[in-house]
């Protein structure tokens, strides 16, 4: 049996790595757009920069998919001497996050907007709508950034935190910082997941999936709401007040 005249469905994936301040500190596997938003979005989300204006040098590798970055010595430090730990993510398509203790959560500012179940349902059907990739093959995830009343900010990925990251870095670089911002994702919400939704202050974190244990009680420990089964009749919705 032959397959020369078959096509089959694919999607492509890269790795794609980071040197900051001349160190290697992540290698992504990635589907290979807006890389730059990548590098950002990781970058704000695992508290290494705040805003652009934090980065002195960014520049692609001419060879290969690759990027080195340059930022303060002492915010790296900052972070290297922060509790969080080294874990194998249980997303796909990241090989390593980093997951500190429920006592290291930021604890969230900013508004949270208002939102109901028909609401949030457009919301998905507007970001499911833009999913190029995923009507072709299936096999891809998205993220995207609303304010409660439309889609600012979107990416597809063949990982979920690739496409926050990406999501994130994209508001980063137009000068919007998420605050006040909903996160929709397609798939569940993992705990390394929530905690870099934490780090940048998201207000909540929605998905027609369902979160672990663990970002159930990051949640808890930051003030942001999570939302599972967004799109279902009957939402779960975890959300803790401070104080």
């Amino acid at each position: 049996m032959t397959t020369d005249a078959v096509s089959l469905d694919s999607v492509e994936e890269t790795p794609v790595w980071l040197e900051l301040n001349n160190t290697p500190v992540v290698t992504w596997m990635c589907t290979p757009d807006q890389l730059d938003e990548l590098v950002v979005g990781w970058l704000f989300g695992e508290g290494y920069i705040n805003s652009m204006d934090d980065i002195a040098k960014m520049r692609p590798c001419a060879r290969e998919p690759g990027f080195w970055v340059d930022i303060a010595p002492e915010k790296v430090a900052a972070v290297d001497s922060s509790s969080r730990r080294r874990i194998l993510a249980s997303g796909c398509g990241s090989v390593t996050a980093f997951l500190g203790s429920l006592a290291d959560v930021p604890k969230r500012r900013g508004v949270t907007p208002e939102l109901d179940t028909p609401k949030l349902r457009l919301l998905f059907k507007e970001m499911f709508s833009r999913g190029g990739r995923y009507k072709e093959t299936g096999g891809i995830h998205a993220a995207s950034l609303t304010d409660g009343e439309t889609l600012l900010f979107h990416a597809e990925d063949i990982g979920r935190h690739n496409a926050v990251d990406k999501v994130l870095g994209a508001a980063v670089q137009a000068g919007r910082m998420p605050d006040d911002l909903v996160l929709l994702v397609t798939g569940r919400i993992s705990g390394e997941l929530a905690y870099k939704a934490a780090r940048a202050n998201l207000s909540v974190i929605a998905t027609p999936s369902v979160p672990s244990t663990i970002a159930v009680e990051i949640a808890k420990a930051s003030g942001m709401m999570m939302i599972g089964r967004a799109v279902s009749g009957q939402p779960q919705i975890h959300r803790y007040q401070q104080g």
